[in-house]
């Protein structure tokens, strides 16, 4: 004997046999769920993260306060996050709670499922009797016993087997083709809107540091089809002089570059004696610093030392930035002029004499010019979300690296 071919919605099935006092001590339970989650905390600084960006992003002044705020919210979900870590190892049973709590939902989800795909080839009762063994699950849930709510849910178990065992194959493929798609939303979202990028060298410093990963606006400029490089449209607006951006390397295809752009098409651009020059007309720089250290890497053996460098403060179009220069250059103090190309930017390092760039087709000198086109960009940098770089926390177990917490949420300038 089979039910009749309409579709049984379990929930609905377990609604009317619950209790009120049941309902209240449900919504009590989900909401300490919900706020006990590992995800929360991530959930939260996500979603906070979000409003940060347009505002420093709308109101680059607004980072002076915005910052701060972002980073001791950001620190907050961090403690809370390690909190709930310790509280799971030092309560084996909050542990087994969790993981039959989770069996038990999985349990749920895979009947909705079958009852909703088959449901004329089921047993009459079987809506009844899944969701009656569904409510002594959850009653067990609710009181928190793990020995009885171990036993109802292997019973929930062997109910499923004897109900709809055929079928669970099926349901499993369910699984397996939501997650799929859930990959696939991901990539989508990695494509069209948000990408991260590590920071691999020092050729942005001070800007940027070796071991920053910094958010990338893939929306900014256009949706880029990948692997062929084409920028069907413009969204928001094209690439602007001063903006900091990550690129497929033109040359060298398999690498993603970061630098700033300094030259948009039609622009003519030159270096005399240090100073750029865009059209004939100077970028205001000021001296900072003639002894600025910065951490550099040495890129085979990972080791971090010193560099002296004179700092300057450079003004590309309003858009104010650090720039380093080497006080014993081994390379011209004057360079170009390079004519830029439609539909490319000319590009640099802030780290002016240690950055392979467009001015050395972004190999090293000696090299002709190169230009990236608007198809290989992948973004503009927005944020950095975690830097992994000298000293930090932890640094002394991993050879100087550690945790930046002063770098979390750090503005691209």
């Amino acid at each position: 004997m089979t039910a009749a071919t309409t579709p049984v919605k379990l929930e609905e099935a377990m609604a009317s046999r619950r209790k009120p006092e049941q309902l209240r001590a449900r919504r009590l339970l989900m909401w300490q769920q919900l706020l006990t989650s590992l995800w929360t905390p991530l959930l939260l600084v996500g979603i906070v993260l979000l409003p940060y960006l347009f505002i420093i992003e709308s109101f680059p002044a607004a980072a002076s306060w915005a910052k701060p705020a972002m980073q001791y919210f950001g620190a907050a979900m961090f403690f809370a996050w390690v909190g709930l870590i310790a509280w799971r190892f030092v309560s084996p049973k909050e542990r087994t709670l969790r993981r039959l709590r989770g069996e038990a939902r999985e349990l749920v989800h895979e009947a909705e499922r079958v009852f909703q795909q088959f449901p004329g080839k089921l047993q009459a009762n079987a809506a009844e009797r899944i969701a009656e063994q569904a409510v002594r699950v959850e009653d067990a849930s609710l009181a928190s016993d793990v020995p009885v709510l171990e036993k109802e849910v292997k019973a929930l178990d062997k109910l499923h087997e004897e109900m709809f065992g055929a079928f669970r194959k099926q349901s499993s493929w369910e699984t397996v083709s939501g997650f799929a798609k859930a990959l696939l939303i991901a990539f989508i979202f990695r494509t069209i809107f948000i990408e991260p990028y590590r920071i691999p060298s020092g050729s942005m410093l001070p800007t940027l540091e070796i071991g920053d990963q910094v958010f990338v606006n893939k929306f900014i400029y256009g949706v880029r089809i990948p692997f062929i490089n084409k920028v069907p449209f413009q969204i928001v607006r094209p690439p602007a002089r001063g903006d900091v951006i990550v690129f497929n390397n033109p040359v060298e295809t398999d690498k993603d570059f970061i630098k700033r752009v300094v030259g948009l098409p039609g622009d003519r651009v030159e270096l005399r004696n240090e100073v750029v020059y865009v059209n004939g007309v100077a970028q205001e720089r000021t001296l900072v610093s003639r002894e600025f250290i910065v951490r550099n890497q040495h890129q085979d053996s990972g080791q971090w030392y010193d560099d002296e460098e004179v700092y300057y403060r450079e003004n590309l179009d309003g858009v104010v930035h650090a720039v380093l220069q080497d006080p014993r250059p081994m390379t011209p103090r004057n360079e170009g002029p390079f004519n830029v190309p439609e539909g490319h930017v000319f590009v640099m390092g802030d780290n002016r004499d240690n950055s392979s760039d467009s001015r050395v087709g972004f190999v090293g000198y000696g090299h002709e010019p190169a230009y990236v086109p608007y198809g290989h960009i992948k973004g503009k940098a927005m944020v950095v979300w975690v830097s992994f770089g000298y000293g930090g926390l932890f640094n002394s177990f991993f050879g100087g690296t550690g945790l930046r917490l002063d770098r979390f949420f750090e503005p691209v300038r």
